[in-house]
């Protein structure tokens, strides 16, 4: 089939232009859905394979560990070897980790193909939208977008639905089968309607020192983080993957300053916004990544809800996300970013707050709504402003790589967070169900602090006068996102 014609020139609305935005929704769809349903299937995963909280710390880890460090890495490869290539490779690997993952006999297996799954997902999620950038006309790019938008909000917001039904009537391994027939029809629809495209600047070298540097040290840290309690953190094996692990992220700069093409240009990291947004991100994404991890387990292990209770209980902040996004960005437009993403981080430290509440004879409506409600209205309010606030600290030529620094950063916080957070609250070492008894108030008040610093430090960094890109945003656990991001020159393949 020729490619060429097809080039940058589709149209939105006509029946090539839904098959592509429906395939990349798809694609990018079952690794959204997997970032918010494998949290509503923790407490079944711990009573089917007498899984501890480290194991499940690792479950969630493993995956935000291979995701988060090959994020940007992934987006390159698209770029050099074929973004259509990358998208079926990606998908073949997330299923194929996904069939594992459902047929796991143990936790250490189950926690292996968690860290497969996040290498496919890698590869999923940055070029998606590179695809729909690449082969969409101009004109039609930021409409494109917008619906591949809200296709993969719909997987977002039905995932935890979805998830609980499947865990309470059959197993949780179906959240994991489940993604088989979606990455099926994906790859049946890219293979016939999806042209080949490419980064004709792309120079061929890939960083995969600067990739293997970054997980191994982020590997060593996190282990240390999560055994330390366990093993004892004057144990031999964890001071040797700790001393590793700060080794190899200490080396990250200097091997990223001396490759020749790096997956994060350091000059980049000289602009005080750019800095200041991603230090935000972390903050309130890492607040957002571990907070709610021990919310789904206080939910069910402690007060009783069933998975299909769990998921329902924070369907309020997608629908809040999802309604509210575009419209708070229409405002930070009209006044700048830094307001909003000052307050809705602070907003969001208040959802948290009010979460301190959940415990035995809590209630929905008095107890666990309003910090739902809450934390929903602040990530409205924070999104829209920070992807502004990222793109506009470095230029146009860059927003791609900026954009991926930024999602890869909102991963990374949600590991560090939940490798964190139950040591800082005291909850290490214990079974999940003691755990939670002891610690749960402590890590939601650690998660509002984590959010609350994360305002203070845009309030001290961020432009008040910039254009922010109105635009809805598909799920709460992805960070920057707007129609610029992957307009990167593109060559069609035969």
């Amino acid at each position: 089939m020729s490619t060429a014609i097809q080039l940058a020139s589709v149209r939105a609305g006509t029946p090539r232009g839904r098959w592509i935005v429906g395939a990349m929704a798809l694609g990018s769809g079952i690794v959204f859905l997997d970032g918010t349903v494998v949290n509503v299937a923790l407490p079944s995963i711990a009573r089917d394979l007498g899984a501890d909280l480290a194991a499940l710390q690792w479950t969630f880890t493993a995956y935000l560990l291979t995701l988060g460090s090959l994020l940007v890495l992934g987006g390159s490869i698209g770029d050099v070897f074929g973004r259509r290539r990358a998208f079926l490779i990606g998908l073949a690997v997330f299923t194929g980790a996904s069939v594992a993952c459902g047929l796991a006999p143990s936790v250490g297996w189950l926690i292996g193909f968690r860290a497969v799954q996040g290498i496919g997902g890698a590869l999923l999620i940055p070029e998606s939208l590179a695809i729909i950038s690449a082969t969409f006309a101009p004109e039609d790019r930021g409409s494109a977008i917008g619906s591949w938008s809200g296709l993969a909000a719909v997987s977002a917001a039905i995932g935890p639905f979805l998830g609980g039904f499947l865990i309470d009537s059959v197993s949780w391994r179906l959240i994991f089968l489940i993604n088989v027939p979606l990455a099926v029809a994906a790859a049946v629809i890219v293979s016939r309607h999806v042209p080949e495209t490419r980064d004709p600047d792309a120079s061929g070298r890939l960083d995969y020192l600067g990739a293997a540097v970054a997980t191994l040290g982020l590997a060593g840290v996190v282990f240390a983080l999560i055994e330390g309690p366990e093993r004892g953190f004057s144990s031999p094996i964890i001071v040797a993957f700790g001393i590793a692990g700060v080794v190899f992220l200490a080396l990250f700069p200097f091997v990223e300053r001396r490759a020749s093409a790096p997956m994060a240009p350091l000059e980049i990291f000289r602009r005080r916004q750019f800095v200041g947004a991603n230090v935000t991100t972390l903050c309130v994404y890492g607040a957002l990544g571990g907070a709610f991890v021990f919310v789904m387990l206080e939910l069910q292990s402690v007060m009783g809800y069933t998975a299909l209770e769990s998921g329902a209980a924070f369907a309020p902040m997608t629908l809040l996300l999802l309604t509210l996004s575009s419209r708070m960005g229409r405002l930070a437009d009209r006044i700048g970013p830094r307001i909003p993403m000052t307050v809705g981080p602070i907003v969001a430290a208040g959802g948290f707050a009010l979460l301190t509440r959940l415990g035995p004879g809590a209630n929905y409506l008095p107890d666990v709504l309003p910090g739902v409600v809450t934390f929903g209205m602040g990530m409205s309010i924070t999104v829209a402003p920070l992807t502004a606030a990222v793109l506009a600290a470095i230029e146009d030529r860059r927003a791609g790589v900026a954009s991926a620094i930024n999602n890869a950063v909102s991963r990374i916080a949600g590991l560090l967070a939940v490798a964190l957070m139950p040591l800082a609250a005291g909850m290490a070492g214990s079974g999940a169900g003691d755990a939670l008894e002891v610690g749960f108030p402590r890590v939601m008040w650690i998660a509002a602090g984590l959010c609350f610093a994360g305002g203070v430090v845009a309030f001290a960094t961020v432009s008040e006068h910039m254009r922010v890109e109105i635009t809805a945003h598909p799920s709460p656990h992805y960070a920057c996102h707007a129609a610029e991001l992957a307009e990167r020159p593109v060559e069609a393949s035969a």
